[in-house]
């Protein structure tokens, strides 16, 4: 039997994922570019930006169906290193500008510009942004992207003031992966990334983890990424 007849599923899934990333790559690019017409109504640039929000959550979920795919076949390359916290979220912010402009959502970033942390930039970027669109999707007025040290783990949240995460999806934070299911417009694929790429930043001691919970105040979730 030849190589080509051995090609499982799942392989020429993830084959096809990465062409179709490189193409959403480029059309951001050409989004972006389209933007900055000096001739554009703010109608128009909401539209595009809209445009540019969707084909971004289109992106994000490919990149993470391959992460997925290469941790399944222990071929996901992790590169930490020290790296600055502020210029992480400041990343996850300038990409995510575009919809910032054209749409009435306040951002507040808490964060000591001093503060660093041991992670993977481009994986860790990846996962915080993730759940920073899908904190722009579902908030109402206001985000919040804050990060802390606290005892022996560096903590990154995003907050919003939306309706909060379902029940099922709590559950993640007593390991539950079973509970994985779409709920009130969230898919758990990008919790079940996020749990994944935490779970690799770990010492001999100490494995970065995910917790998700629901305000108790007022609406509104938190997610919070704890790496050591």
């Amino acid at each position: 039997m030849s190589k080509q007849s051995d090609l499982d599923f799942s392989t020429i899934l993830a084959t096809s994922a990465h062409d179709m990333k490189n193409s959403l790559f480029m059309l951001l690019q050409s989004i972006e570019h389209l933007d900055l017409a000096d001739n554009l109504t703010p109608k128009q640039h909401q539209a595009f930006a809209d445009l540019h929000y969707q084909t971004s959550r289109i992106n994000g979920s490919l990149m993470q169906l391959l992460a997925l795919y290469r941790d399944e076949k222990n071929q996901l390359p992790i590169y930490i290193e020290e790296n600055s916290v502020a210029e992480m979220l400041q990343e996850v912010l300038d990409r995510n500008r575009i919809y910032l402009n054209s749409h009435h959502v306040k951002v507040v970033v808490d964060v000591d510009e001093d503060l660093t942390a041991y992670f993977d930039q481009d994986l860790i970027t990846y996962l915080i942004g993730d759940i920073f669109i899908n904190a722009l999707r579902h908030t109402k007025k206001n985000v919040i992207l804050r990060a802390f040290i606290d005892k022996e783990y560096v903590n990154i949240q995003v907050e919003d003031d939306g309706d909060g995460y379902p029940e099922h999806m709590l559950a993640i934070n007593q390991n539950a992966e079973s509970q994985f299911n779409a709920g009130k417009g969230r898919s758990g694929l990008g919790l079940l990334f996020a749990k994944k790429i935490a779970s690799e930043h770990k010492t001999k001691q100490l494995q970065g983890h995910i917790l998700l919970e629901n305000k108790n105040e007022s609406d509104g979730s938190i997610f919070t990424l704890r790496l050591p």
